[in-house]
């Protein structure tokens, strides 16, 4: 599992930087798609430390349970692979 997880984060933003070679449109979908991630992983990390600090809870085991939640996750693992993608076109473009 953990080599599948490496060898994802290398392709698929391979695969995104093809794609927004090919038509200008992927490249607003992916912008688009980073945008509505980072409202709702910043959202759900921020409501869980407000959550934590309302309920006076010990805040290393409580604030773990976030990593639980599927949806913080895919944003979560969409935002790690969108930078990549981005570093691969910004590097592409200053050489």
């Amino acid at each position: 599992m953990k080599f599948l997880l490496v060898i994802s984060s290398i392709v698929v933003p391979v695969v995104m930087l093809y794609l927004q070679h090919k038509s200008d449109s992927f490249r607003t979908i992916f912008n688009i798609v980073a945008i509505i991630s980072i409202i709702i992983f910043g959202s759900l990390a921020s409501t869980s430390i407000y959550q934590v600090i309302i309920d006076d809870a010990v805040f290393m085991t409580t604030i773990h349970g976030l990593f639980l939640n599927p949806v913080f996750l895919v944003t979560g693992a969409y935002l790690g692979t969108f930078v990549i993608y981005r570093l691969m076109m910004l590097t592409l473009e200053e050489r």
